[in-house]
């Protein structure tokens, strides 16, 4: 993997994590996801899990030179990465009684 892409890849890790972190501890979600989201911290835990599923991936794709270790730790990373999705979609289907687009 070449840094142009290595770069960008790990911002994007660190934002989403810091995003999660703020959703798990506090029930705060971004200004955009607050009409969505229902339950906050679960959905927070599915951007830890993306954030992770990004890491190793990026791992992977810099660190690892064998050839017969990169594609099943990109297989892996890509359902990581899958898992954390259906995480998030849940925290916007779990039941809870935010309303509107206000503040925990």
């Amino acid at each position: 993997m070449k840094p142009y892409l290595a770069v960008p890849l790990a911002l994007l890790a660190l934002l989403i994590a810091s995003s999660g972190v703020a959703a798990v501890t506090s029930g705060w979600v971004l200004p955009m996801n607050r009409r969505h989201v229902r339950a906050p911290r679960i959905h927070g835990w599915g951007q830890l899990v993306v954030a992770f599923a990004l890491c190793w991936q990026l791992a992977f794709g810099l660190m690892i030179s064998d050839s017969g270790a990169r594609p099943s730790g990109t297989l892996i990373g890509a359902a990581l990465l899958l898992a954390g999705i259906v995480v998030m979609m849940v925290g916007q289907l779990a039941g809870g009684d935010r309303k509107g687009g206000g503040t925990p």
